[in-house]
């Protein structure tokens, strides 16, 4: 039983260890100047209601990977954020992307299922409000599918994973390359080193997070070092946009 739990997990493992390797769609990134994105997976409410005001501040928008099955509802972490304010954030210029509907990892889907979660997510989503575009995707639990990736590829303009990184030059669009902005993992002195070497680049880098809190889950930042973060970007002239934007401006 214990080699049958395992095997999946393996699978998995080495799945998005090749998606890492395998490119299936090669871009060479023109942006002019570096760029920043700020993305939340899974869409804690307090990523609307602590974290938007704060790139407020900065006329800045972000990305919100969405899962549909876990709008309003508690996960073991967080409440979900309420479909209402998805709408509002998608009127005010923030990206509503996809996340799966049942947040199930890619690694575990056939092309038939993997199809099947993505229109029940658009479905969702596109009831709320048929004037969002859904146009990019992150895996769930950041696990990457080589053998899902050409599928994607057909459907959004990018997926990104969660290995680190700052994306340049030549990219693979359909496995980009994004930094925890979580307080476990990274801290002010952090940001500064990364951003340093954004500038450096001129490349693209993008923070992923999910709850923004005082006491943040283990996968979540506080307010103060998403307030570092943006203001990091605003002392060095990045652009702060969407992943949406940033592809743009890139000339994907």
């Amino acid at each position: 039983m214990a080699r049958q739990t395992e095997w999946p997990a393996l699978q998995a493992r080495v799945s998005n260890r090749l998606s890492r390797y395998f490119c299936t769609t090669p871009f060479k990134l023109r942006n002019p100047r570096a760029m920043v994105s700020f993305t939340f997976d899974d869409f804690p409410d307090s990523a609307a209601d602590v974290g938007v005001p704060i790139l407020d501040r900065h006329d800045a928008k972000a990305t919100f990977y969405v899962a549909g099955s876990q709008v309003g509802k508690w996960s073991d972490h967080w409440q979900g954020v309420a479909a209402d304010k998805i709408v509002e954030l998608h009127r005010r210029g923030h990206e509503i992307a996809c996340h799966t509907f049942s947040h199930v990892r890619a690694t575990d889907l056939d092309a038939t299922r993997l199809a099947a979660e993505i229109d029940d997510n658009r479905r969702y989503l596109l009831g709320l409000d048929p004037s969002i575009r859904i146009d990019n995707f992150a895996y769930p639990y950041g696990l990457g599918s080589v053998w899902r990736k050409p599928q994607l590829a057909k459907t959004f303009r990018s997926s990104r994973s969660i290995i680190p990184g700052i994306n340049s030059g030549v990219v693979d669009l359909q496995y980009l390359r994004s930094t925890p902005l979580i307080n476990h993992h990274i801290d002010e002195e952090d940001i500064d080193r990364v951003f340093d070497a954004l500038v450096d680049s001129n490349g693209w880098l993008i923070f992923y997070g999910h709850d923004v809190a005082s006491e943040p889950s283990p996968y979540g930042c506080t307010p103060s070092l998403l307030r570092y973060a943006t203001e990091a970007a605003t002392k060095r002239n990045v652009a702060i946009m969407t992943v949406a934007g940033a592809l743009r401006t890139a000339g994907v």
